[in-house]
């Protein structure tokens, strides 16, 4: 008999620190309800986030907008994918508006997938949702998490053009790993777009976010930290990568959580008004409470202590890069640098 021959090496075992052990069935199957009676779609359930029960249950919900197939191909992400996913739907924005008004939220989070089949990668439609939730809203906060928009800048201002109260671009992973975690994107370009969105409008936080346990090194993670302080990001936030599909990438390691506190304690001392960081942390979880903290820092595990703000690169402007995208269906990518002082 022939032996059995182990292509990969056997997963580590989950951590009894990621085991999640509350369901709320009966508030899930609510919420999905009122969901797909208006063909909405959240990240949480389609990139199978591990929280998706805890945040349903308290009335919290990310919703993902621009329909639900990607045109790109992460490979953490778990989010359908098509090179042609079809017209964008004309109500998307005023339904997602109405959703959040029948849920009463006082925090709004918006992100999308990437839409590189457009012109514009969606932004139009992008920004037409945030007016329409602060219009049906007006005393809400809104958070949008976006796409690198192929590094269209003119595509970025006209989100920021519709006033989101907090803009949050992730880098997802350390530049080493792009080219297996995120090989449409690019790690320098994402970097200019959370530049260029302090710069434009410095009024609102920015934020941003990666995942750890996917083969990267301790100082790359700090280098990664830091990269985003010196591109004047206010907010962020790191997490466990977990595999949410055979498809998707393994998980190299399970980052313990005192090494979570220490790069807790390495965001903080570099700067960040908020550094939020554990197993379970997701770049839009909390993001009420995550925001209420980065505005005003209280004491325990989540204190924002006010530190020296880095200083701007040397010639305090956004570099100017020719902009990545791997897309060539994308039709005009503008190139546009800017100021990345924050204010005084």
């Amino acid at each position: 008999m022939a032996s059995l021959v182990q292509i990969h090496p056997p997963a580590p075992r989950l951590p009894e620190w990621l085991r999640k052990r509350r369901t709320h069935f009966e508030s899930v199957h609510n919420l999905k309800t009122g969901l797909r009676r208006l063909h909405l779609h959240t990240v949480c359930e389609s990139a199978r986030c591990p929280n998706l029960h805890e945040c349903f249950n308290r009335g919290a919900a990310t919703f993902m907008i621009l329909g639900n197939l990607c045109t790109r191909g992460c490979g953490f992400c778990s989010v359908p994918k098509s090179r042609h996913p079809g017209e964008l739907d004309p109500e998307e924005p005023a339904n997602v508006a109405r959703m959040a008004a029948d849920m009463g939220l006082h925090y709004i989070v918006i992100t999308s997938v990437n839409r590189d089949d457009l012109e514009d990668g969606g932004a139009e439609h992008f920004a037409r949702t945030v007016q329409e939730v602060r219009k049906a809203l007006p005393g809400s906060r809104v958070e949008v998490l976006t796409p690198d928009f192929c590094g269209n800048l003119e595509a970025v201002a006209r989100v920021l053009d519709a006033g989101p109260h907090v803009f949050n671009h992730n880098l997802e992973t350390v530049p080493r790993l792009y080219a297996r975690v995120r090989p449409q994107a690019n790690y320098r370009q994402s970097l200019d777009v959370l530049r260029f969105a302090k710069s434009y409008r410095p009024e609102s936080l920015t934020k941003s976010g990666a995942m750890v346990g996917l083969g990267e090194t301790p100082l790359e993670v700090e280098a990664l930290l830091s990269d985003l302080r010196e591109a004047q990001v206010d907010v962020a936030t790191l997490g466990q990568y977990l595999q949410p599909a055979r498809r998707n990438l393994r998980v190299a390691e399970y980052v313990a959580p005192a090494q979570f506190e220490k790069y807790r304690e390495f965001g903080i001392s570099i700067g960040f008004k908020m550094m939020f960081s554990g197993p379970l942390v997701r770049s839009s979880y909390m993001a009420d409470l995550v925001n209420e903290r980065a505005s005003e820092p209280v004491p325990g595990i989540l204190e924002a202590q006010r530190v020296r703000r880095a200083p701007p690169n040397e010639s305090g402007t956004a570099s100017r890069r020719t902009p990545f995208c791997a897309s060539s269906s994308v039709g005009r990518i503008m190139e546009r640098g800017g100021t990345a002082a924050l204010p005084e």
